[in-house]
């Protein structure tokens, strides 16, 4: 049986991805779904496409009558058996499109070993496109800039060594300059916890055996890694959330968390990055972002500007100083 015999006229409505789909179209993306990983539960599935596990059941049946070799294994879910080989994954336009622009942001925002795999990675996707779809990417690439001063061109380069080691769980030897103490260190044995942006830089935070305990490294400091052959068993679980709570103590930080309706959060989204962002959160028809603040001052002067659109759940200080400001404002504008 062919993948084209399985259709369905009934429309599937499906907040999980944003889409209405037929059926056809949702059974070729549970296919695409399965080779992201190793596993994938039926849970996962109903999660995505908004529908019951019996009808997750019954896709994953076509499946496997159109051809596919499916197997499951208890507690972990299904999968596409090794040694079975899929035709390439054709793209839409669109799809196309958020890649391009994806790629944009990447050039700017990440370090030259990440944009020359994703250019790679980008040129084997336009390679499978219609010519018309790669005369309409090359004249869209043209037309979009993303305007970001960085000391990129000097980076070097270690943001893809640094995901291999999170993945395998090496310790890295680092040599790092540190801007707080002016202090340069050389061989610096770390395990790597995980990277993040904010405050318009890339940091990996990383137990140190140096200081003995958890630190955060701005990787544009890190003037010389290697990645070591030795792999490390986690000390403990802590996540960027829980470390963050400790950073804002030893470096005089304040972690802000507000929550901003749907116009306010499309506002600042282009800009929060330079204001301490960490993190977002969809909650419902809202957005929660938590920043790390060195000025309250200057913060609480840019959130001005969507003031009637955001609800301050952190920190009461910020608080203080909005009221402060509006007063102020307000006395200002009636002293005439």
């Amino acid at each position: 049986m062919r993948l084209s015999k399985i259709w369905s006229r009934k429309q599937t409505p499906c907040q999980g991805i944003g889409l209405v789909m037929n059926r056809i179209d949702r059974i070729s993306a549970i296919l695409i779904q399965l080779q992201t990983k190793r596993y994938v539960t039926a849970g996962e599935i109903a999660e995505r496409f908004c529908i019951s596990k019996r009808t997750v059941y019954r896709d994953l049946k076509a499946l496997e009558e159109a051809g596919i070799p499916l197997g499951a294994e208890s507690g972990k879910g299904y999968f596409i058996v090794d040694g079975f080989h899929l035709p390439p994954v054709m793209f839409t336009s669109n799809e196309a499109n958020a890649l391009l622009m994806a790629g944009k942001v990447v050039e700017k925002f990440t370090d030259q070993s990440v944009s020359r795999q994703f250019e790679s990675a980008l040129y084997k996707i336009k390679s499978v496109l219609p010519e018309k779809e790669k005369e309409f990417l090359n004249d869209l690439h043209s037309n979009i800039q993303v305007f970001h001063s960085s000391e990129r061109g000097s980076s070097p380069g270690f943001l893809s060594d640094i995901q291999l080691a999170l993945v395998k769980r090496n310790t890295l030897a680092i040599d790092y300059h540190s801007q707080y103490s002016e202090e340069h260190t050389k061989n610096r044995i770390i395990e790597p916890l995980g990277i993040c942006f904010y405050s318009m830089h890339w940091h990996l935070i990383a137990y140190c055996r140096l200081r003995k305990e958890y630190r955060d490294f701005r990787i544009d400091r890190i003037s010389a890694l290697k990645t070591n052959d030795e792999v490390f068993v986690p000390r403990q679980t802590m996540t960027f959330r829980e470390y963050f709570s400790r950073l804002t103590n030893e470096t005089g930080l304040t972690e802000i968390v507000l929550r901003f309706d749907k116009t306010a959060a499309v506002f600042v989204q282009n800009i929060r990055f330079y204001y301490g962002f960490v993190t977002e959160e969809q909650k419902d028809e809202m957005t929660d972002m938590v920043f790390l603040v060195s000025d309250l001052d200057y913060f609480a002067r840019w959130l001005l500007m969507v003031a009637d659109g955001v609800e301050v759940l952190k920190t009461i200080e910020l608080k203080n100083k909005l009221y402060d400001l509006v007063k102020k404002i307000e006395k200002k504008q009636n002293s005439r």
